[in-house]
């Protein structure tokens, strides 16, 4: 039979259960409006969607890297426990694979056969947030990959060599030695957790970002009373500075603060006899950028009590 838009609506606003899933609930059971809410309470969709409007700020980065291609994905929960959870972490490393072996991005992903199971990657999550009982987010998904040389992963704070707090994803074009690649790759990758650039080199860096430190920098120069002829030769001074704590290869290394970056691709071209190029990096923190909800617990315990 067909199943009307308005059929769907009206589970959905009885269930709060996604719309493909309350579609796939009224199919089943012949357009039943009664029948599709059990169904969907059987499968713990319908408890899921009542957890979807909780803030998730924890979680995993999930790393994949095989032939010459990396992937990084952020899973996010809404508790660091969660995060240690075995089922979560298979679940994070699956999917990490899932995205690289298919180049997905995030919603090509959720629609993917999520292995050994029935479902697609965000039916088993939802699956999975109705079990464990915390709202659970796929946030995001990059790939780095290379002609030929070595695309190189790190994770800081892990919890295995594919899991962590902070995964670093680096691509080096290259045609040297592989295993020196993949030593000096995971030196870069370190150096990016710790260092945070914004680009590899000055001419990747966003237009944006140059005009608004170069505006603040005038205002700055501007604002210390020097005369204007010498005000040009101050805005590109600190503009200078802000490509050496900003771009990649021209930050210092922090492995030897004597040299930048350059330096030391430099001194590796000469190992190697042929050139190194850094051809791009991903740094992914969990919960960057996401306003985290402070609650104290007997006011959120109050607040349940009425």
């Amino acid at each position: 039979m067909e199943i009307t838009a308005a059929q769907v609506k009206e589970l959905r606003d009885r269930t709060s259960a996604g719309m493909m899933n309350c579609k796939k609930a009224l199919v089943e059971c012949e357009g039943d409006i009664e029948k599709a809410i059990d169904w969907l309470r059987q499968k713990g969709l319908s408890a899921a969607a009542k957890k979807a409007g909780r803030t998730t700020s924890e979680g995993l980065i999930g790393v994949c890297v095989a032939d010459k291609k990396g992937t990084l994905v952020e899973v996010n929960a809404e508790t660091d426990f969660v995060a240690r959870n075995d089922t979560f972490k298979q679940f994070v490393s699956t999917v990490a694979c899932v995205a690289q072996k298919n180049d997905a991005d995030v919603e090509k992903l959720a629609t993917l056969d999520y292995p050994e199971t029935e479902r697609n990657v965000a039916d088993e999550l939802t699956n999975m947030i109705a079990t464990i009982g915390e709202n659970m987010s796929l946030r995001r998904v990059a790939h780095l990959s290379v002609n030929d040389g070595a695309v190189v992963a790190y994770m800081h704070n892990k919890v295995s060599d594919e899991l962590g707090q902070i995964g670093v994803l680096v691509a080096l074009e290259s045609t040297g030695d592989k295993a020196k690649l993949q030593e000096f790759g995971k030196k870069v990758a370190m150096h990016i957790a710790a260092s945070n650039p914004l680009s590899v080199s000055v001419a990747d860096l966003d237009p944006e970002a140059v005009a608004r430190e170069r505006a603040v920098v005038e205002e700055q120069a501007k604002a210390s009373g020097k005369k204007p002829e010498f005000i040009g030769k101050i805005v590109e001074g600190r503009l200078h500075k802000f490509y050496e704590e900003s771009v990649l290869l021209e930050q210092k290394y922090v492995m030897d603060d004597s040299l930048s970056v350059k330096e030391v691709v430099a001194n590796l071209e000469k190992d190697l006899g042929t050139t190194v190029k850094i051809a791009g990096f991903v740094k992914y923190k969990v919960g960057e950028g996401i306003e985290k909800q402070v609650t104290d617990f007997a006011s959120e315990v109050a607040a349940q009590l009425g």
